[in-house]
Formats: C-alpha cells, sequence, structure tokens
C-alpha cells in the first residue's frame, strides 16, 4: 500500500514567538509530525514565521541604527534567514523524534523562492504588519524610503508590507524529487521568499506571502493526497466565539463558500484556512483537507477531531 502525501501547514503556535520558545515548541511539534509519520503519511512541511521575521527585521534594523557600517536586510533577506533557522529547528527535533521511535528518515529543508506580480493589488494596499514598533520621526522617515507606515494607537508606528499571491514555486521540482524518494521535506516555509522576475533574474520583493495560500499551492502542485492545516483550534466552528458556537466536522467546497461569503470566518484567522482549502481542491477534486489544532492529531487521525473538507 503506498503511503499517503500530504502537505501539513504549522501555525504559529508550532513554533513559539521567541528564540527560546521555538526550542520547546519544536519537540511537541515534532511527536505530533511523527505520530503522522507511523499512521504511514508522506510528509511535506511549511510553517509559518510572522514573529520570526519580524525578530529578525527588527534585529538587522536597530543593528544599522548602532552601527553605521551597517544595512538594513531588505524583506527577501530576513525571510530567507527566518526559513533557515526555523526549518533547521524543525528538521532537528523532527529527526529526533523519529529515532526515538525506531524510524530512520532523511528530514531537510529547502530555501524556497516563490514568484508573485509586481502589479498585485497588494502592493498597493498592503496589510501585514512587520517590525518594531516607531517614533513619529521614524515613521516618517520609512515614508520617505517609500515604505508604508500604520499606526497602533498608544503603542507607536509599524512598518505594513504587502501580501501577494503566490504565482509559482521556482524550487518545485527540488521538492518533488526528495518528496518522490520518500524524504520528508521542509518547504516554503513563511509562504516562501517572494521574488518578483525579470528577464532571467528573479528579484527580492518587499512583501511576504500568506502562509496558508502557500499551502494550498504547495499540495496542488505536488498531487497530494490531503492538505493538513494544524491551528490553534481543534475544528472549525461556525459562530465562533458567541455562545451558540458549534463545531463543524466536514464540509463541501459549496458549503465552505456560503459560510465565507457568510462572513463566518475572521480575516487573519481561519478564513486564509478555508481558502487555501478550497484552492486546493478545485486543483485536485480526489483531495481532502483536514483543520485541527496540533494536539488534537491524534483523535483527528481516528475521526474523534478536525474538520475535513471535501470537493
Amino acid at each position: 500500500m503506498s503511503k499517503k502525501k500530504a502537505v501539513v501547514s504549522l501555525g504559529h503556535n508550532a513554533l513559539g514567538y521567541t528564540t527560546m520558545e521555538q526550542w520547546d515548541a519544536v519537540k511537541v511539534t515534532a511527536k505530533a509530525l511523527a505520530d503522522l509519520v507511523e499512521a504511514d503519511y508522506q510528509l511535506t512541511i511549511t510553517h509559518s514565521n510572522g514573529p520570526q521575521i519580524s525578530m529578525i527585521h527588527k534585529a538587522m534594523t536597530e543593528l544599522r541604527r548602532l552601527y553605521i557600517d551597517y544595512t538594513p536586510a531588505p524583506m527577501c533577506v530576513c525571510s530567507a534567514m527566518s526559513q533557515g533557522y526555523v526549518g533547521y529547528d524543525i528538521q532537528n527535533s523532527l529527526k529526533a523524534e523519529l529515532l526515538s521511535r525506531g524510524i530512520s528518515k532523511t528530514v531537510s529543508t529547502i530555501l524556497t523562492q516563490v514568484t508573485v506580480d509586481p502589479y498585485d493589488e497588494a502592493f498597493y494596499e498592503p496589510t501585514k504588519l512587520i517590525g518594531r514598533y516607531m517614533s513619529s520621526d521614524d515613521a516618517e522617515i520609512e515614508v520617505k524610503k517609500g515604505n508604508y507606515v500604520q499606526e497602533e494607537p498608544g503603542k507607536g508606528f509599524r512598518r505594513i508590507i504587502a501580501a501577494p499571491k503566490p504565482i509559482d514555486i521556482v524550487e518545485i521540482e527540488a521538492i518533488r524529487t526528495l518528496a518522490d524518494a520518500g524524504q520528508i521535506v521542509i518547504a516554503c516555509g513563511g509562504g516562501g521568499i517572494p521574488v518578483i522576475e525579470q528577464k532571467h533574474a528573479l528579484r527580492g520583493a518587499s512583501a511576504v506571502i500568506e502562509k496558508d495560500a502557500i499551502a494550498g499551492k504547495l499540495a496542488a502542485d505536488l498531487n497530494a493526497d490531503q492538505l493538513i492545516i494544524l491551528t490553534s483550534v481543534p475544528n472549525v466552528y461556525s459562530n465562533f466565539g458567541k455562545e451558540d458556537q458549534k463545531s463543524i466536522s466536514s464540509l463541501t467546497v459549496s458549503e465552505a463558500q456560503k459560510m465565507i461569503d457568510g462572513g463566518e470566518f475572521g480575516e487573519g484567522t481561519m478564513l486564509p484556512k478555508i481558502e487555501a482549502a478550497i484552492s486546493y481542491l478545485t486543483v485536485n477534486k480526489t483531495g481532502s483537507v483536514l483543520i485541527t489544532s496540533l494536539d488534537s492529531v491524534a483523535d483527528a487521525l481516528k475521526g474523534k477531531a478536525g474538520t475535513v473538507i471535501t470537493a
């Protein structure tokens, strides 16, 4: 019996918000991923990087403030840095957890670039907050550089950047080759490094890509049997956060779209996950999507937790 190919998308709670938190968090995450491997899944893993890229961006910006000879790192470089160190922690923790269970498998991280459209509307209406809080004077300097800023009352100003839609995963063939060879692959971390094609070259874009959007595309490109989105809640809910909140065990694409149209899902929480599910299932109509929490994976595999979405 062939293994079930799955793309697993890890949210913020799988990684923590600081370097020290991440060391502890990935040990717990590795157990959930190892449960999937033991259940005969062939995994390709992607992950969020919001806190991590913010930390790197802030550190590089502050370094420039202290030492004039240094230059601030462009957002694309910060993304690459976050992919490297998050992937490093995940692959080492997962490798150790698998070995403790008597499973020897190669786990590797691929630094992944994702092309975006330079004319994507997101570049004209940025939405993603990034980096440190700034004074009004520092914010004015950023504006003069051509960057966008947004004020948070009582806290200061923060830079705000675009979140364009992904077009193509540049390293998809390398990812596919390793996955087909039975290796566990970590790729498209933080949505991938956003790049713009210019003739024969790729130029980094000052943007970030929505992690859930790239998870849906990665699953579609790999023709995965399942997209597994691990988040902070064990199920998708209707009327989430209200007294009549109700967990949902299964949805079809049309039912999910009706819930989107009805404003059921938060823009920064569940909505991107449902949109990623629809995107993937539009391409692979025989696949399925499982949305659940990290600590509910074992129950979800038994049908006791999670929301399953099908075409």
